[in-house]
């Protein structure tokens, strides 16, 4: 049975192009003149998707959206057609919960691309969830049910979203589940951390360049927002962005074009935009740090990932998952969480959230001796600050003199590119030291070393020193 759409428009010339244009989509049309034909028609048929005007003779198109969206047709996508720029009317449209919109005078091309992820929407959701796609979105607090509901709600939209949240909540975790559970799900997820990038590479990196356009560029280079048609652009860290590339960004969405570096026409786009940063967006724009238009575009819907501290109950689940991954990719059978360590996690403030749980709990693994985890295993006291250094877990100094490591003292900034990549070098030696030493008796090592025999073992893995 073909899909069945109801296009709702008071003028014929308008309403029949519409109709012709999905009928030759192999979409069934019933066409309405006005709101209350429209209801009547939704009392009647069960529809795959819904476009309307916004101007009608018995009131406004966001009443319609508005009466599917609190009824028992709120599964069924609803775009709405506005007037050309009338910008503020199509946002909200979308805030209401509108699929998508698209001005007038209609682009069939981009009319045919709406349809076609509407008509998506249905067919997906009878699709199983990857589970894994929001692993560490898992848990019973009220305000984590909240959150998935959200998500599964915004999935349903190609609205663009904004993800407030600290760093280390889970701000990515959520934008990858709002793509899996979307039209765009079998699209690329592209990921980008804006403030990762260089200032001269950002327009390259976001629009592309054709071969030769600059000193270094030696073949074309698509970009992100090409590499993600189709799908879904993810804008890591969006405060982060130079108020130029703020402009050129804003209308990249705007127009769904862009013009890579160097070539001679614009490309056009198809992506869904989803934003986050730990930062107060709000305040960036009141301070002129962000450009106001470019905020209110991608902020059309709004969800805020709750800080760990705020979902205290839910620590047990994550650190079960957290080790079980940690333990299996290291080969090790997983350790037990004790009482006081459960105890000692629920009362920590973690500012640095689910990430700061995760570091946390792969350092313990490495340091407890038997098949559990203790509170002294996870270097932090009851009042959630750190161990002085008077007091540290038991074997934490017994590694001073196992070798002759480099001298953390004299950190060499020209042949390491970081601190961590500074600390792993010294580990690494230390453990080489040792292994020599002790003629890669890894037992007499591990003794050498201070650590258990299973903790060397998950150090040398890590290390690459398996062999």
């Amino acid at each position: 049975m073909l899909p069945l759409a109801l296009v709702v428009d008071d003028e014929p010339d308008i309403c029949e192009l519409l109709s012709l244009t999905l009928q030759r989509m192999g979409v069934d049309c019933h066409s309405a003149a006005n709101l209350t034909e429209a209801k009547r028609f939704l009392v009647n048929n069960r529809y795959d998707f819904c476009l309307t005007d916004l101007r009608l003779p018995d009131g406004d198109g966001l009443h319609l959206v508005e009466y599917i969206q609190n009824g028992v047709h709120r599964d069924v996508p609803i775009a709405v057609i506005t007037a050309h720029g009338n910008m503020d009317t199509a946002i909200k449209a979308l805030k209401l919960g509108a699929f998508d919109f698209v001005s007038k005078p209609v682009d069939l091309e981009r009319l045919r691309t709406l349809v076609q992820l509407a008509l998506r929407l249905n067919q997906n959701r009878h699709r199983p969830q990857d589970k894994n796609a929001d692993q560490l979105l898992l848990g019973d607090a009220d305000n984590m049910r909240m959150l998935r509901e959200q998500i599964a709600k915004v999935a349903r939209s190609d609205a663009p979203v904004y993800i407030s949240g600290e760093s280390g909540s889970g701000k990515e975790l959520a934008a990858r589940a709002i793509h899996a559970q979307g039209a765009r799900a079998d699209k690329p997820f592209v990921p980008i951390n804006c403030g990762a990038i260089p200032a001269e590479l950002m327009e390259s990196e976001f629009f592309g360049h054709k071969k030769g356009s600059f000193t270094g560029a030696h073949k074309d280079n698509p970009g992100l927002l090409q590499s993600a048609q189709g799908g879904t652009l993810f804008l890591d860290e969006v405060a982060d962005l130079p108020l130029d590339m703020q402009v050129k960004l804003l209308r990249a969405i705007q127009e769904k074009c862009i013009r890579p570096i160097g070539a001679s026409r614009e490309v056009p786009i198809d992506v869904r935009i989803l934003s986050a940063t730990h930062k107060d967006l709000g305040r960036a724009v009141s301070e002129g740090c962000f450009r106001s238009d470019l905020y209110y575009r991608i902020n059309v819907i709004e969800i805020s990932i709750p800080p760990l501290r705020e979902r205290s109950e839910d620590i047990p689940l994550l650190a079960e998952v957290i080790m079980q991954r940690i333990a299996s990719s290291a080969g090790l059978a997983t350790p037990r969480l004790s009482a006081g360590a459960l105890s000692t996690l629920q009362q920590y403030p973690f500012p640095g959230n689910v990430r700061q749980l995760e570091n946390i709990l792969e350092r313990a693994l490495t340091l407890c001796d038997q098949q559990e985890i203790r509170s002294h295993d996870l270097l932090l006291a009851q009042d959630g600050q750190p161990f002085e250094k008077d007091e540290p877990p038991a074997n934490a100094n017994a590694n001073a003199n196992a070798s002759e490591p480099k001298n953390p003292d004299h950190f060499d900034s020209g042949r390491y590119a970081s601190l961590d990549e500074f600390l792993h070098s010294i580990e690494k030696e230390a453990i080489e030291n040792a292994l020599v030493k002790t003629r890669w008796n890894r037992t007499a090592a591990a003794q050498k070393l201070g650590i258990s025999f299973r903790s060397l073992r998950y150090r040398l893995k890590k290390l690459g020193l398996e062999s």
